[in-house]
C-alpha cells in the first residue's frame, strides 16, 4: 500500500473554497438554513439557494452537509456526550469516521459543521478502498479510544460496500495492541442499527438526529493532530 493517495481532493476546492469564495458560501449558508428553519426540506431549498447564488455542485454538498436548522443543532447538541464514561461502550460509525480521518490525513477540504461536527466531502457510493492513510486512521482511533480508557469499541461496517471486509481484518489486527476490547459487525443497514444506540461515533446527521446519545470523537482527533487545520469553519454561522 505505497501509493500516496489523497482521499477527497478535488483540484477546484481551492478556487470554489477561497477566500473569494467564502463570502458568497456564507451568505447562502444564512439563507439556506433561514428556510431551514422556516420548515422547507433541504432538498429543494438547496437547490433554490444554490441556483440563486450560482454555485458549483461541490459548493452545493458542503452547504447542506454544514448547515443545519435550529432546531436540529439544538437536538444534536443536547444528546452530545462531552466526556466518555471509563469503561464505556462506544458504537462507532466505522466507514464515516475512517474516511473522514483518511480526508484529514490527505489535508483535503473538510468542512466544521454547524453543529459542530466535522465532515467531508468524500463520495463513498458503495465503493471504498484501503490506502496509504487507513491504517493511521485507525490507530488515531485507537489511541484517543485507550486514552478516555473506553472498555469496548464496536465498529460497525456497511456490508455492501467494497472491501468492507479487508478494513473489517485492518481495524481488528491494529487495535488488538491497545488497552480495551474491539468489535466489528459487518452488517447491513448500519444506520438504523446506530439510530438505537448511545455513545454512537459518527458525524452523520440523520443518525445524530435520532440516537439515543453520541460522541463527537472525529472533531476531537483532528483538532488534536493539526490545531491549524484549515478546514471551512461554517460553525461561525451559528454564533451570528
Amino acid at each position: 500500500m505505497c501509493t500516496i493517495v489523497k482521499r477527497g481532493y478535488s483540484p477546484n476546492d481551492r478556487k470554489e473554497f477561497g477566500n473569494k469564495a467564502l463570502d458568497k458560501l456564507f451568505d447562502a449558508g444564512r439563507d439556506l438554513q433561514y428556510l431551514l428553519n422556516q420548515g422547507y426540506n433541504i432538498k429543494g431549498a438547496s437547490i433554490f439557494v444554490g441556483n440563486h447564488y450560482l454555485l458549483s455542485e461541490r459548493q452545493r454538498l458542503a452547504l447542506v452537509r454544514a448547515i443545519s436548522s435550529e432546531k436540529s443543532i439544538k437536538i444534536r447538541k443536547n444528546k452530545e456526550n462531552k466526556i466518555i464514561p471509563h469503561g464505556s461502550v462506544v458504537n462507532i460509525d466505522g466507514f464515516n469516521t475512517i474516511i473522514t480521518l483518511e480526508v484529514a490525513l490527505s489535508d483535503s477540504l473538510l468542512l466544521k459543521c454547524m453543529d459542530g461536527t466535522i465532515r467531508d466531502l468524500a463520495a463513498l457510493r458503495g465503493t471504498y478502498r484501503l490506502i496509504d492513510k487507513t491504517d493511521k486512521a485507525i490507530i488515531l482511533i485507537g489511541r484517543i479510544l485507550e486514552s478516555n480508557k473506553v472498555g469496548k469499541a464496536v465498529f460497525y461496517l456497511d456490508a455492501p460496500v467494497s472491501n468492507s471486509g479487508r478494513l473489517n481484518q485492518r481495524i481488528t489486527e491494529l487495535l488488538n495492541q491497545f488497552n480495551f476490547e474491539v468489535q466489528v459487525e459487518v452488517i447491513n443497514n448500519v444506520d438504523v442499527v446506530l439510530e438505537k444506540l448511545s455513545n454512537v461515533i459518527t458525524s452523520d446527521a440523520i443518525i445524530l438526529d435520532k440516537c439515543v446519545s453520541w460522541i463527537n470523537l472525529i472533531t476531537k482527533i483532528i483538532e488534536e493532530i493539526n490545531k491549524g487545520y484549515s478546514y471551512i469553519d461554517f460553525s461561525v454561522l451559528t454564533n451570528r
